[in-house]
């Protein structure tokens, strides 16, 4: 079996995914530590009986609906790659939209203190902390698991130093008041839980997607933990399901009645972020 005929056979095999020929050549080029230039080039290269085994192996996996960023181990997002396992999401490219909102608000705010909630494989906070280099960011988790992923993307990405990770449920870990809250939080609701790809719901941690009955129940308690701690002037950023628009910015509207509060849409036009930018007045209290 040369490179050409391991990603023939191998895109036949996923053909029931849109992405069947994209994974292929993934999966080749982790088993390979090839480039897809190379794989390209070398395309009547054989593999060895071993390359063989393993590749057919992780196409096997993959057949059944396993995350290939999972089997490869790492993901991209905002032109870096992050290491990814089973307990963390994998990052979407709806969430680098919402960074982008994020950075948009910040650039012109040196020295912001901006906390990650919920952060995950790190992607939120490391990719701040590179494109942010003036500010100190925070990044919490409740899953132990998931900070030690986050820690060696930091690591990785070599802005180990300015991130402080903390262990907790949402804000309650931090101590000081924030100016920038970024958060992909759980916003799967019970009902679209069961409507979920299986290979989301069986691969993907629960912890990281099941946001309660409505999905909306981690968003209000954030939004009630940021409004006693936030500092004047300060901004949220929020990534919500596609169909919880209106109902997000509603219980902002409440939260923070003299906030500019905006909904952001993703790609395909749909409700994506919730962007809350609160006016120049004292919080009404301080953690």
């Amino acid at each position: 079996m040369t490179i050409a005929d391991a990603l023939a056979w191998a895109g036949e095999r996923l053909g029931p995914s849109p992405t069947a020929n994209v994974d292929a050549r993934l999966l080749l080029q982790h088993v390979l530590q090839r480039s897809r230039a190379s794989l390209i080039a070398h395309g009547d290269e054989p593999l060895t009986p071993d390359q063989q085994a393993r590749f057919k192996a992780l196409v096997g996996r993959a057949a059944q609906r396993e995350p290939v960023p999972y089997l490869v181990g790492s993901a991209p997002f905002f032109g870096l790659d992050f290491a990814v396992t089973p307990a963390v999401l994998i990052p979407r490219p709806e969430t680098e939209l919402l960074v982008e909102a994020a950075l948009q608000w910040a650039q012109r705010r040196p020295g912001l203190v901006a906390v990650d909630v919920g952060t995950g494989s790190g992607c939120i906070a490391v990719t701040l902390a590179r494109e942010l280099p003036g500010a100190r960011i925070l990044a919490t988790d409740i899953s132990a698991e998931a900070l030690e992923v986050a820690r060696q993307n930091a690591l990785r990405h070599g802005v180990e130093s300015r991130i402080e990770f903390f262990q907790g449920s949402l804000l309650a870990p931090v101590t000081e008041a924030p100016d920038l809250v970024v958060s992909n939080l759980p916003y799967i609701g019970d009902a679209e839980w069961t409507e979920l790809d299986g290979g989301v719901k069986w691969y993907e941690p629960e912890l990281a997607l099941r946001g309660g009955p409505t999905g909306l129940e981690l968003i209000e308690r954030l939004l009630q933990e940021a409004k006693a701690c936030l500092r004047s002037g300060a901004a949220l950023f929020l990534e919500l399901g596609w169909r919880q628009g209106p109902a997000a910015q509603k219980v902002a509207q409440e939260t923070f009645p003299q906030a500019e509060i905006e909904l952001l849409p993703d790609y395909a036009g749909h409700d994506r972020v919730l962007a809350i930018k609160k006016d120049e007045y004292p919080p009404s209290a301080s953690k």
